[in-house]
């Protein structure tokens, strides 16, 4: 038999726990996005936190937080559950990106024709018997916009006097694109080795890209179908709930006692791992990269 809390204490626990958990969660996601690296850390610690800043969305800005936070406290104090104030708060961090457009595979999309586009533009710039360093350098002042602030900065640092396989690595390293690795990696091998017949490779490496990018626009129209189900199942999952708490709150006074607290810790969790394989099988698997971190020291030291 669950024992049921005071109004007035529960309102304030659950303001209390929601501000500290908004606090908290604001200064994690803070720290990870905007804490520079210490120079003097420990190579453990500073790979730690690198893996940490990749894991959090680049969608989750202070504001974002803030705002989630303090929406979380308020149905918190409305509803008097503490449960409820955190996952509130986990929910207005999390659907907005599940429940709209998958701008990520956009972007991805995106990116990959602007690499075809570079390309064939280093292709035909090869073809009037230009060296590759005075190519790479002509096509970034041209470079198309999905690509242009990575390809910007390849060319600042090629004229800073870079040397240009250090600097195509950075370059895979910013992109972050397996399909760029295999670009980078026919560019460095003829950087480092003067390999023959680049521009027909960079031909047949353009046409594979722009398959790449038509396959992966097919495959996004079949799996639109799965994104729609989870928008709806999503969508009908929270009207009810709302509904409930709104228009008939006494079904939901067992979630008033402490047990019916931790239930409901439960059956959030439950939903928030479906909501999460929902997503995850309507997303294409990338590919391992060719050109990885491990492969951007120089031979005169490190980057």
């Amino acid at each position: 038999m669950g024992v049921e809390f005071d109004g007035g204490v529960l309102t304030a626990v659950t303001t209390l726990l929601g501000a500290a958990f908004g606090a908290g969660l604001i200064a994690v996601v803070h720290g990870l996005r905007k804490r520079p690296d210490d120079p003097q850390s420990g190579a453990g610690s500073t790979g730690l936190l690198q893996r940490l800043r990749q894991r959090v969305p680049q969608d989750w800005t202070r504001r974002r937080v803030t705002v989630a936070a303090t929406c979380g406290v308020v149905a918190g104090a409305l509803t008097g559950w503490p449960v409820g104030a955190l996952l509130t708060t986990a929910a207005l961090l999390t659907l907005p990106g599940l429940l709209g457009p998958d701008r990520q595979a956009a972007r991805r999309t995106e990116q990959m024709e602007a690499l075809a586009t570079w390309t064939e533009m280093l292709r035909d710039t090869l073809s009037s018997a230009a060296g590759l360093e005075q190519a790479v350098l002509a096509t970034a002042d041209i470079a198309p916009a999905p690509l242009e602030t990575e390809l910007r900065a390849l060319a600042t640092e090629v004229r800073a006097g870079r040397p240009l396989p250090s600097a195509l690595r950075a370059f895979a390293e910013a992109v972050d694109d397996p399909l760029a690795d295999v670009v980078v990696a026919a560019l460095l091998t003829a950087a480092e080795q003067q390999a023959r017949q680049l521009g027909a490779l960079l031909g047949e490496l353009a046409e594979s890209v722009r398959e790449q990018v038509a396959m992966r626009q097919r495959i996004d129209a079949g799996r639109a179908s799965v994104r729609t189900g989870v928008r709806v199942t999503v969508m009908v999952t929270l009207g009810i709930t709302v509904g409930l708490v709104v228009f008939n709150r006494s079904y939901l006074q067992p979630f008033d006692t402490a047990a019916g607290q931790g239930v409901l810790a439960v059956i959030g969790a439950l939903f928030a791992v479906a909501f999460g394989w929902l997503t995850s099988i309507g997303r294409i698997a990338e590919p391992g990269r060719l050109v990885s971190t491990a492969t951007t020291v120089e031979a005169g030291g490190t980057r």
